[in-house]
């Protein structure tokens, strides 16, 4: 029998994992890149990475209120987990954060703000960390907004320093998957 998290692997192989040439958001080059948001958001990718990501959240055992990112690779996922939640009849609120303030209205960093309030316990999870710049920022816009982050989670972690920042920021890097278990897939 196939577990989620098997089964999740074999998408993300299939999906999102490309051994080819490509400069990353951090500025490095690569030989192979990792589009998370191709096996996010296709449906029993989404099922499933909202499954493993919530249980991963209950796993550690702090008690959250809402589950948030930097837009775009962390939208399908804070969805998904959200949605699983409140299967699960624990509902987690979701949570967006933008790269820029909206230019308009009341000119937001953090969509579902509403949600939430001051102080609230949160998780934040990115679909995959290279470097942590983008889910250090996604870490910074959510504490700028009175959220106390408990949790960084990414769905895959390429280990090119994303989690000794994060470490150096009070936060442990949680990853679903690393490059080595995609990279294995490929042989």
């Amino acid at each position: 029998m196939v577990t989620y998290r098997e089964e999740l692997l074999k998408l993300l192989h299939c999906l999102s994992y490309e051994e080819r040439a490509v400069t990353l958001t951090s500025g490095k080059k690569s030989n192979y890149y990792v589009d998370g948001k191709q096996t996010t958001c296709h449906a029993r990718g989404a099922f499933l990475t909202g499954h493993l990501f919530y249980e991963r959240i209950k796993a550690n055992g702090v008690p959250i209120s809402g589950v948030g990112g930097l837009t775009m690779g962390a939208d399908p996922i804070v969805a998904a987990i959200s949605v699983i939640s409140v299967i699960k009849d624990d509902p987690l609120h979701a949570f967006l954060i933008r790269k820029e303030p909206k230019g308009h209205g009341k000119q937001l960093w953090l969509e579902g703000d509403k949600n939430l309030k001051a102080g609230d316990s949160v998780a934040i999870v990115e679909d995959v960390v290279t470097s942590g710049g983008s889910l250090l920022k996604a870490v910074e816009r959510a504490q700028a907004h009175d959220l106390k982050v408990v949790q960084a989670l990414t769905l895959v972690d390429r280990l090119e320093g994303g989690a000794e920042l994060l470490e150096e920021h009070g936060l442990k890097l949680e990853s679903l998957f690393t490059i080595n278990d995609l990279k294995a897939m490929a042989r």
